[in-house]
C-alpha cells in the first residue's frame, strides 16, 4: 500500500518523556514533508498546546493540519483556517462541574490562553505544565465560566479514573463522548468528537481515503484512530488496548519509534 499521510499522536508518541522532539525525529518528520507526505498531530491538548510543536515542524509552511481536542478542532496550519470546530455549551459545562463535585473530582475547562478550575491538584499542574497554560484559579467555577469549551477534562487517581470513566460512558451514552486521554484525565467531549471520526473529517476535506494513513498513538484516546487508519501503530511504551489492535508496534517514543515506521512504511527503507 503506498501511505500518503503520518497521524500523530504527541505526548507519549511524538515527545519524548522529557516533552521534546528527538533531533533523528524531527530531521525525519522535515525529510517526509520535503518529498510529500502529509503529517499531521491528533491531539487531547489544547490548541494553544500544539502551536509551538506545529511550527517547530513547519506545518504552516507545508499547509498542513493539527487536531486537537482529540479533533474537537481541526485546524489548518498555513492560515488557521478552522476546518471542524464542536463545542461544549454552558449549562453542559455547569453540568460536568455538579458530576465532579459528585465524584469528587478534579474539573478544568478552557478558554483560548488559560485553564479555568476552583481545584487544585497534581494532574491540573500537569496538564498546565505540558501545555504552557496559565491556571485561572476561581472561587466559583460555574461563575466564572460562562461560555464554551471543547471539552472539559476530570482529574484523578489512575484507578479511579477507570472505573469512573465506564460510569461516565453509561451515564452521557448518546450524549458525550468520554475517553482517558492518559490515567489520570478524563476527557468529556461533544458527541461524535474522539480522534478517529476527527481524522475521517479531514480526510474528507483533504481528498484521500483512509487506507493510504497511518496513525501513531500510545493512549487510551489514541485507540480509535489506530484501530480506524489503513495502518495503526502503537508505541512500545503505549498502554495494552492500543497494543491489542495495532498493526504493528513500533519503538518507545524514547527510541525513536516513529523514525522506525517513517523508514519502515513511508520510505520503505
Amino acid at each position: 500500500m503506498t501511505y500518503k499521510a503520518l497521524v500523530l499522536d504527541m505526548d507519549g508518541t511524538l515527545l519524548t518523556s522529557e516533552n521534546k522532539i528527538s533531533d533523528r525525529t524531527k530531521e525525519k518528520l522535515m525529510e517526509i514533508q520535503e518529498k510529500g507526505f502529509r503529517l499531521i498531530l491528533a491531539s487531547g491538548r489544547p490548541t494553544f498546546g500544539m502551536l509551538k510543536i506545529a511550527r517547530e515542524l513547519k506545518l504552516d509552511h507545508y499547509g498542513s493540519f493539527i487536531l486537537p481536542f482529540n479533533g474537537g478542532k481541526i485546524i489548518q496550519m498555513n492560515d488557521s483556517t478552522i476546518i471542524h470546530d464542536s463545542s461544549l455549551d454552558e449549562d453542559m459545562i455547569h453540568e460536568l462541574y455538579e458530576v465532579s463535585r459528585e465524584y469528587k473530582v478534579g474539573l478544568m475547562a478552557y478558554t483560548p490562553e488559560n485553564i479555568i478550575t476552583e481545584d487544585d491538584d497534581e494532574y491540573i499542574t500537569k496538564e498546565s505544565e505540558i501545555n504552557k497554560m496559565p491556571i485561572n484559579r476561581v472561587q466559583s467555577f460555574k461563575e466564572a465560566f460562562r461560555t464554551k469549551s471543547v471539552k472539559c477534562l476530570m482529574t484523578g487517581h489512575g484507578d479511579y479514573l477507570a472505573e469512573l470513566e465506564t460510569k461516565m460512558k453509561e451515564r452521557y451514552k448518546g450524549k458525550l463522548s468520554i475517553s482517558r486521554s492518559m490515567p489520570f484525565f478524563l476527557e468529556c467531549m461533544p458527541l461524535g468528537i474522539d480522534k478517529a471520526q476527527s481524522i475521517e473529517r479531514l480526510l474528507n476535506h483533504i481528498g484521500l481515503s483512509v487506507d493510504e494513513v497511518i496513525a501513531c498513538g500510545d493512549g487510551y484516546n489514541d485507540v480509535a484512530m489506530v484501530e480506524y487508519a489503513g495502518l495503526g501503530v502503537a508505541m512500545a511504551n503505549g498502554c495494552e488496548p492500543i497494543k491489542e489492535i495495532a498493526d504493528y508496534i513500533t519503538r518507545s517514543n524514547d527510541e525513536d519509534g516513529i523514525v522506525d515506521v517513517i523508514d519502515r512504511f513511508l520510505l520503505n527503507k
